[in-house]
């Protein structure tokens, strides 16, 4: 299941809009570790934690981009939807270069797939790949039921990431609308955030929409135009 097929361009295997290049964080320091992380790992592994809408997802697949384009092997794992087949799911995985393991959260609670990540988790400390966590808590805030489990994911690097301000949010839609080749003015995106669900997640789908709407008008995103796709709701 490996998405690092070479038959498939990065554009396919990773969504363009989720790399690290559009991820906008309030530390500095955090694309630098991760573009180093994406290049060569680090033996302890990362273990990001953050509330709903802070970016995991994006950064999960974003460092399979990066470590992908640095001539890396990569996968990424999103555990919600699969815990029951964790086990099958990570056969083959041990060849890669860097595994980016999504919502660990997912899996509290079920011993079987709790039993495969920990197992998982040996075998590619063990070989030196790198290993990359996402989850909304810290591993000793999870309730995971295996103490094997809780003790390797605690021996992670820990990257806290908080929530995107308003400042922020705008600089991702703007990052995210200039990838697109979208024309849209400071103003309306401030209008936007007034308006509509700045959860990550809800931002960049308006954005697709919107997207999809100026494609279909040939028009630029400007207030009086986004207002109006708004209103067909």
């Amino acid at each position: 299941m490996s998405t690092s097929s070479p038959q498939l361009p990065l554009a396919l295997r990773y969504p363009p809009d989720q790399r690290l290049e559009t991820f906008v964080s309030p530390d500095p320091a955090l694309l630098p570790q991760l573009r180093d992380f994406a290049l060569a790992g680090v033996r302890r592994g990362l273990f990001v934690e953050g509330a709903s809408g802070t970016g995991k997802t994006h950064l999960a697949i974003a460092l399979c981009a990066e470590a992908d384009k640095l001539g890396r092997r990569a996968v990424y794992l999103p555990l919600r939807g699969i815990a029951g087949r964790l086990r099958d799911a990570a056969e083959g995985l041990d060849g890669h270069d860097l595994v980016a393991i999504d919502d660990v959260e997912a899996i509290v609670g079920d011993r079987d797939a709790e039993v495969a990540l920990f197992d998982l988790h040996n075998r590619l400390h063990d070989a030196g790949r790198a290993v990359f966590y996402t989850a909304p808590a810290a591993p000793d805030q999870l309730d995971i039921g295996l103490p094997d489990l809780r003790s390797r994911l605690g021996q992670c690097v820990r990257v806290p990431l908080p929530a995107l301000d308003d400042a922020g949010r705008h600089d991702l839609l703007r990052l995210r609308a200039e990838r697109r080749g979208l024309q849209v003015d400071a103003a309306t995106i401030d209008w936007l955030l007034r308006r509509v669900d700045r959860d990550l997640l809800a931002l960049t789908a308006l954005l697709d929409r919107l997207d999809h709407a100026s494609l279909a008008s040939q028009r630029r995103l400007t207030v009086p135009f986004v207002r109006q796709v708004l209103a067909k709701d």
